[in-house]
């Protein structure tokens, strides 16, 4: 099922997301329905905040980009109570854009490599050093369940030169091409 992508200004994009455990109701299909949303939206990853929920839960597809990355052919992932514990110093520059931004794409500075800890969607325990640009989209990723979006970590003069962009956002004045969840005022 195709659940709507929640837009920047949703007060669950500003929440911490709470881990959950293996009895999380219907965990699945959740999973299944997360992987069709982001497929719809033509995404390549997806954290449960951006679908309204609060809990620490995101799926990576970075298949689609296999052409430019053949390292990541047929790879998908899920993450489960995902937390970055220690980065490096090295970091660069990429642009990057969001499901829950439509429209807004703004070079962000990240690390260049992350240890993570997380479980799979079997709820094994993984503990990992992750490279190369599945660390970018992991740290973007899970941002959202920290509650912040890739436009908290642009320059203030970038985010000023968006703020018209990102009100009307909050406002729910935007148009794309999958089903959002608007902000009601």
């Amino acid at each position: 099922m195709i659940l709507p992508i929640y837009l920047y200004g949703q007060p669950v994009l500003r929440k911490v997301a709470e881990d959950i455990t293996p009895d999380y109701p219907e965990l699945n299909t959740l999973i299944e329905n997360m992987f069709e949303t982001m497929y719809n939206a033509q995404g390549i990853g997806l954290a449960a905040p951006q679908i309204g929920l609060p809990i620490r839960l995101v799926v990576i597809d970075l298949d689609p980009l296999s052409e430019d990355y053949p390292e990541y052919k047929e790879f998908s992932a899920v993450y489960i109570n995902a937390h970055i514990v220690e980065t490096s110093d090295d970091t660069d520059s990429s642009e990057e854009g969001c499901l829950s931004l439509p429209g807004i794409h703004e070079k962000v500075v990240r690390p260049t490599r992350i240890r993570v800890q997380y479980l799979d969607e079997d709820f094994n325990e993984h503990d990992e050093w992750v490279e190369g640009y599945l660390a970018r989209v992991m740290q973007h990723e899970f941002d959202h369940l920290e509650g912040k979006v890739f436009s908290d970590r642009i320059s203030m003069l970038r985010r000023q030169m968006n703020k018209n962009r990102l009100n009307n956002l909050a406002k729910g004045n935007v148009s794309c091409g999958y089903k959002v969840k608007r902000v009601i005022r």
